[in-house]
This record gives structure tokens, C-alpha cells and sequence, in this order.
């Protein structure tokens, strides 16, 4: 029998502007056994309640959730899942983390899991962090997630790859698909040429990964990792390394394309399929959605800026603003990582540049921005949880950019209701996600995973595959390929 309790806790509030407001957290139990991995975590939900709203990170940036919101509406969502939770607090992180709540669930299905032999995929939802460790222990046979925790279960010999995701069915379906932006709220827009300014700077950090991949992983190796070692279960793998098996497989373009439009568009109806859209896109038009969605007019001016071979700015230097941009822990937003690591190449190169204040290891939290050698902002970087968080921040002007995956974007524009709306500017990268299989698998392309599945589900044994987060990129991927293999997909018994 499921049970509900509720915990009030305001010993984490720390911003003067949250203490009216009650952070909740909720603990589910019921009677299903518990089974595998620290006793009971099959699926890693992570959710965190800023000033009453509820938002669901997709581990670092991908997903959108179809969470409720605000924090007592989710009774209505897990009372209604059947599974068991195990509660983590931690402490609230700088002054806008009201509460955060580790939630792991076990036993959860979507139906019957006997499909009479027929080829089936049972997913477990993990986090991405998780996945590799899983695949060593057994627990899980194969993965699909974004980079760089691909490379980690190659470089650490626990996995293989199947497919990337440009290259998974239908053929050609996948190619150059929408990953991570980087967005604006309405207030940062107000400031034209500081926007300007900022999104010509990761165009030109795009450009620098092209041309200099190798110093690129060193220097993201750097930013993610601090050049340290990254253990993962009992494998212990080189950080620099992982991150040289993975940029080149990361398509990163700053181009807004038709293709690019297209890809969004094409994740906006399989959210609409699945329910995930209720309010601004839940029945927009093509053309009303590219609307709501984006504003190119810094894109289209940082561009020709460009072209020109000079950044312009009319900030006065004798009067910098102070900004904030948000990003994710993950290479896909490595042309922020070497535009702060590598400052004096751009500096020489172009003459403006983000310089941080204080040189050293690993991340860089605040910096000034200089155009044509002029300072004018003084910028301070937000390391998020996931994308949904960092969208909530974008819509409370706590950071004013954001570097995010579309799909949290798009979440966030779907529900907007207030005063500060957010807007995609331009693309950060494309592609950078795949499909990986346990190293001792026959599975070495998409042709061997779909016979592998086959003989393990005539064996009654199916292959369990783990994977993000419902409506994330990669769920979508995962299933159009499956559905398009005649394979059934069941969530994990």
C-alpha cells in the first residue's frame, strides 16, 4: 500500500528573497522489493523546489519533465507511480538552492513485462553519471546518454559503442540534431550590444575548438575534471583522455540552419505526442513556435561583426554591468571552457576576451569581459545542476544567459506565464550523444544490437538499457530506433 509523507524543512533557505517560502520534500514508500543497486535505485529522479515551483534536472541538461508546477502538486505525480523512494538532502548551494532531494525508485513498470519472447528492451531511468558504473557491475547491458559519458565506458573498458546518435534509425532522421544553446532572458535583451558581444564570444569559442581539438579536451579536461583522474566503479580513467575520445565526436556549430529549426520543431511534436507540452506550444503553429522560441537579431549582428574582423561594443568602459551565465558540467559546453582557460589566445587573436580574475585549476567563477580591449562587464558563471534549474534562475533574472540543452528551453517557453520570458539565440552544438553496449556484448553496430536484443528475448533474458530521462533527446532516439526495429521498449520489472 503507497504512502505519502511530507517533510517541511526551512533550514536551507539562505536568500532573503525565498525565506517567506516553504521548501518541501516528499518520501514515497510502498511494498515493492527492492532489488540491485544500493539496494533499490533502478531509476534516479533528482528534484529540486525553488520559491514553491518544482523542477526536475535531467542529470545535466537534457530533458523535459513532466513535472508539476509547484512543490505540492507533486503529491499528485508520485502517488500515482507505485514505486519506492529513498529521500537524500543535501545542502543548498549558493543563495538560490532552496532544497534538494536525491529520489531513487525501484519496481516501477509500464505493463506486464512477459511480451511472449518477442524482442524487447527493458529501460531503466538513471542518471548519467550513474550509467557507467552500472554497466560494470551488470546491472544494466547497455546505455544511451551524451557525451562525455560515452567516453568514460569506452576509455574505461566497460563498454563499446553501438551507434552515435546522428547515426541511429531511420537513417538520416538524427544527423546534425538540436543539442545544447545558449539563451537569453528578456532583460538581458534590453542590453543589444552586451549580447551581441557575448554570443560572438562563442561562435569564436566554437571556431577555436575546430581548429585546436587536442588543446581543447586538455583544456576542458582542465575545467571539468581539473586534469585529475576520474574513477568510475573500480576503473580509474585519465581524464584528458576521455575528453580526446570525445570532442571529436561533438559537432560544434554556432550556425542557425533550416536543419536546425527543423530538428526543434521535430522534438516539440514528440513532446506534444507524449503529453509534455501543455501551455505557449501545445498546439503553436511551425511559425508561431519559431516566435515564441527564438531571437536571432544578436546572432545575425555578432555574425557580421565578425565578418568584419572586429567585435564592436557601445558599453562604456568606465561603466561595466555585471552579468551572470549559467552552464552544465559537460563538454558540450566547452566553448565557454575555453574561452575562460585559454583567455589570452583570444585576446591576442581578437582583442576581446573573458579574463578571469583569478588563474588557477579548474573552474572559473568570475571574469571581465573585454571588447576591443575595453572592459565592459564584469561576469560571474553559475555551474547549474540541470537545465530545468538553470531555466528557473533565467526567469527569476538571478543568471541572465544561460548555456542549456533546447529541450529545457523549450519546456520553460512552453510554461511561461510571467514578466521575464526566455529566448534561444543560437545554437552551441549538435549531435554528441550515442548508444553503448557492455564491452562483452556481440553488439558492435545497430544491425548486431538489434539481433542481440532478439536472441536475449527468445532466451527470456532481455537486454536492459539504461537511459536518461522520459522526453530527453535520447529517450526520443532510443525508442523511434527500437520502434523502428520492431523492438518493444518496457520499462525496467
Amino acid at each position: 500500500m503507497t504512502t505519502l509523507s511530507k517533510t517541511i524543512d526551512r533550514s536551507n533557505i539562505t536568500s532573503a528573497a525565498l525565506r517567506n517560502d516553504t521548501p518541501v520534500s516528499y518520501v514515497l514508500h510502498n511494498s515493492c522489493k527492492a532489488k540491485g543497486f544500493a539496494a533499490a535505485c533502478l531509476l534516479q529522479v533528482r528534484f529540486r523546489c525553488f520559491a514553491g515551483s518544482f523542477q526536475v534536472p535531467n542529470s545535466d541538461i537534457h530533458g523535459i519533465i513532466p513535472s508539476p508546477s509547484t512543490c505540492d502538486e507533486f503529491n499528485t505525480i508520485v502517488s500515482q507511480q507505485g514505486c519506492m523512494y529513498k529521500k537524500h538532502l543535501s545542502a543548498a548551494v549558493g543563495l538560490l538552492v532552496v532544497c534538494t532531494a536525491m529520489v531513487f525508485a525501484a519496481g516501477c513498470v509500464s505493463g506486464p513485462a512477459d511480451t511472449n519472447k518477442t524482442p524487447t528492451v527493458e529501460i531503466l531511468y538513471s542518471g548519467a553519471g550513474f550509467m557507467p558504473g552500472l554497466l560494470a557491475n551488470g546491472e544494466i547491458d547497455g546505455y544511451i546518454i551524451w557525451q562525455p559519458y560515452i567516453a568514460v565506458g569506452v576509455e574505461g573498458d566497460m563498454g563499446k559503442i553501438v551507434s552515435y546518435s546522428r547515426d541511429l534509425p531511420p537513417e538520416g532522421m538524427w544527423k546534425q540534431h538540436t543539442c545544447c544553446v545558449i539563451g537569453a532572458n528578456s532583460k538581458a535583451l534590453k542590453n543589444n550590444e552586451l549580447t551581441t558581444s557575448i554570443v560572438a564570444l562563442t561562435i569564436l569559442g566554437n571556431k577555436y575548438i575546430n581548429d585546436y581539438p587536442g588543446k581543447t579536451a586538455e583544456l576542458t579536461a582542465d575545467w571539468l575534471f581539473a586534469k585529475q583522474n576520474v574513477i568510475s566503479g573500480n576503473t580509474t580513467i585519465n581524464s584528458v583522455d576521455i575528453l580526446k575520445a570525445s570532442i571529436p565526436t561533438i559537432m560544434f556549430s554556432s550556425e542557425v540552419t533550416e536543419r536546425w529549426i527543423a530538428s526543434n520543431e521535430m522534438f516539440i511534436q514528440s513532446q506534444r505526442e507524449l503529453g509534455l507540452l501543455t501551455g505557449n506550444l501545445a498546439s503553436s503553429t511551425a511559425e508561431e513556435s519559431r516566435v515564441l522560441l527564438y531571437d536571432f537579431a544578436q546572432y545575425e549582428a555578432a555574425i557580421a561583426q565578425i565578418a568584419a574582423g572586429s567585435l564592436t561594443s557601445l558599453v562604456p568602459a568606465a561603466n561595466p554591468v555585471t552579468v551572470s551565465i549559467g552552464y552544465l558540467p559537460s563538454d558540450h559546453d566547452a566553448p565557454l571552457f575555453v574561452l575562460l582557460k585559454d583567455w589570452q589566445y583570444f585576446r591576442d587573436t581578437y582583442n576581446s576576451y573573458l579574463k578571469p580574475k583569478t588563474d588557477g585549476p579548474g573552474k572559473v567563477s568570475v571574469a571581465e569581459l573585454y571588447i576591443n580591449d575595453q572592459k565592459i562587464a564584469d561576469v560571474t558563471f553559475f555551474e547549474g545542476s540541470g537545465g530545468p534549474q538553470l531555466m528557473t534562475l533565467l526567469s527569476q533574472n538571478v543568471i541572465q544567459y544561460a548555456v542549456a540543452g533546447s529541450p529545457p528551453y523549450i519546456s520553460a517557453i512552453d510554461k511561461s506565464t510571467g514578466d521575464v520570458a526566455v529566448k534561444i539565440l543560437a545554437p552551441i552544438q549538435l549531435e554528441g550523444s550515442g548508444l553503448v553496449a557492455s564491452i562483452n556484448s556481440p553488439a558492435n553496430d545497430w544491425a548486431s544490437f538489434v539481433q542481440w536484443v532478439t536472441d536475449r528475448s527468445a532466451a527470456g533474458n532481455n537486454v536492459v538499457i539504461a537511459d536518461p530521462q522520459l522526453g530527453s533527446i535520447q529517450d526520443a532516439q532510443l525508442k523511434t530506433a527500437l520502434n523502428y526495429a520492431n523492438i518493444t521498449a518496457i520499462l525496467r520489472k
